[in-house]
């Protein structure tokens, strides 16, 4: 009996530390939201390289997606608000910057917007455009939002 209760006692020590562990992995894991984390299946992860349809109503994932960029980006959340809501906003990034591209259909024009990453200082946003969106980059666009229709 008593050989028992070491061994258990050993087990629960064990299970203690890993518990302690995970603890601070999860709490280390926690500093960013998932929405904005690169964690497979969170929305960053999700829009990376891709082109996402904006649309308020029903609200499509490239419209909730340029709306946490927004919150998390002010100078974008403005620029939106300017220049109205694009029909479309692709999402990439490298090492320490990541761009969004919005573009207006009506307007044929798109914008190009970049943010720096840095740990030391306020990420900077940068904005280009507007540059003239070709007729093939038109069309596969307006055939994307007219099947959505």
């Amino acid at each position: 009996m008593d050989g028992f209760r070491i061994v258990a006692g050993k087990w629960i020590g064990r299970i203690g530390r890993i518990g302690w562990l995970a603890t601070a992995g999860l709490l280390l894991a926690s500093c960013a939201t998932f929405d904005n984390s690169w964690v497979p299946g969170s929305a960053a992860s999700m829009a990376k390289d891709q082109i996402m349809l904006v649309r308020r109503e029903p609200p499509s994932f490239g419209f909730h997606r340029l709306e946490t960029q927004s919150r998390d980006h002010p100078d974008l959340g403005y620029f939106v608000r300017k220049q109205g809501l694009p029909d479309f906003l692709a999402e990439t990034s490298d090492q320490d910057r990541r761009y969004f591209i919005l573009y207006y259909l009506k307007a044929r024009q798109a914008y190009a917007c970049r943010i720096r990453r840095s740990p030391k200082q306020v990420e900077a946003v940068e904005f280009a455009g507007p540059y003239p969106i070709t007729v093939g980059e038109y069309r596969r666009l307006d055939g994307f939002q007219g099947n959505d229709r």
